[in-house]
């Protein structure tokens, strides 16, 4: 089974490039949703945040407050490290998981669709990297309008993550989403008649 690494910097449009693939039947795990479930109320996870963090990063109800969280580490690199200790080694098992299922189920190809797939280290959970990339510019833009914020925090946003040229040097693929959602279908259809003869 070849498992595809997907990924890209913030608002370059991973999830929409791996919709497009979903729809031609190949699965697609994301990261950022295990993530999620790593964290659900009652979860070991969820329980040393807490520690870690305090219950501050706890709603009423006992889910995480992913907002206050990322605010309490975004600035704050040892804080950041201590977050990724908890979360990572977690993600891995549950996405080595789906992955064993995956091919247990005779599947060909599965995307891994993981924002943080070369910073997290977790480069060898797959046999190849597409990167999602789109110019510098269009990347402000489309932050701004996504998130609904100032131009400044935008920047400092896509700042704080690894530059897309560096992400670009991983990738056997790089898929460039600066232009329309059909220009950017029409490549994808291309890439994919080109990379599987046009079925999973």
């Amino acid at each position: 089974m070849r498992v595809i690494g997907l990924t890209g910097g913030v608002a370059t449009g991973k999830s929409s490039v791996a919709r497009f693939f979903e729809e031609r039947g190949v699965p697609v795990i994301d990261a950022d949703r295990l993530a999620r479930e790593a964290v659900e109320p009652g979860s070991p996870c969820l329980a040393r945040l807490a520690a870690l963090f305090g219950t501050g990063v706890l709603h009423g109800d006992g889910s995480l407050d992913r907002k206050r969280l990322a605010r309490m580490v975004f600035a704050d690199g040892e804080k950041r490290r201590q977050l990724e200790a908890v979360l990572h080694p977690e993600i891995r098992r549950l996405a080595e998981e789906r992955i064993a299922r995956a091919a247990a189920a005779g599947e060909r190809i599965v995307i891994y669709m993981a924002p943080l797939l070369i910073e997290a280290g977790a480069t060898d959970r797959v046999d190849e990297i597409w990167v999602v990339t789109v110019r510098p510019g269009i990347q402000v833009e489309r932050l701004m309008a996504r998130d609904g914020i100032g131009r400044d925090e935008a920047g400092r946003i896509i700042a704080s993550q690894m530059p897309l040229a560096e992400k670009e040097r991983h990738g056997r693929i790089v898929i460039d989403n600066s232009g329309t959602p059909e220009e950017t279908r029409r490549l994808l259809a291309a890439l994919w008649e080109q990379e599987t003869g046009g079925t999973p």
